[in-house]
């Protein structure tokens, strides 16, 4: 019976138990973006032009515009979980962590939110466009 660390000991000093679940939401937005990512730049190329009324009639059919509301969301969700962990390992000070992140949070809620609003008026507005011109 030496003074070794016992796992009675240490249980429950670890980890917040978060990491795994932090790490994973990463790998899956990482690969929703590389996948979106690539079906955006082929959708892209595969358009006569890219002029404002080509790439509106575009996005309003139903699958461009879910899949670009996808790519935002997955692209900012990203953001936010890497931007996390670089705030939670280089800000020490609690107070100030809690404020930067809150800054954050409403960074990539915003950003996203004002992201979606485009995306989605553009595709709602580009019928009445087409039939206007």
């Amino acid at each position: 019976m030496g003074n070794g660390t016992s796992i009675g000991k240490v249980r429950g000093l670890g980890s917040a138990h978060a990491g795994a679940h932090h790490w994973l939401l990463q790998r899956f937005t990482a690969i929703g973006n590389l996948v979106l990512m690539i079906w955006l730049m082929g959708s892209i190329l595969w358009l006569p032009d890219l002029g404002y009324a080509t790439v509106s009639e575009w996005l309003a059919g139903p699958i461009p515009a879910t899949a670009m509301v996808l790519l935002i969301v997955s692209s900012f969700w990203h953001a936010r979980l890497g931007l996390q962990v670089l705030v939670e390992d280089y800000v020490h000070n609690a107070g100030t962590k809690f404020g930067v992140i809150a800054l954050l949070n409403l960074a990539t809620i915003g950003g996203g939110a004002f992201a979606v609003f485009s995306v989605v008026r553009l595709a709602l507005s580009s019928g009445t466009l087409a039939g206007a011109a």
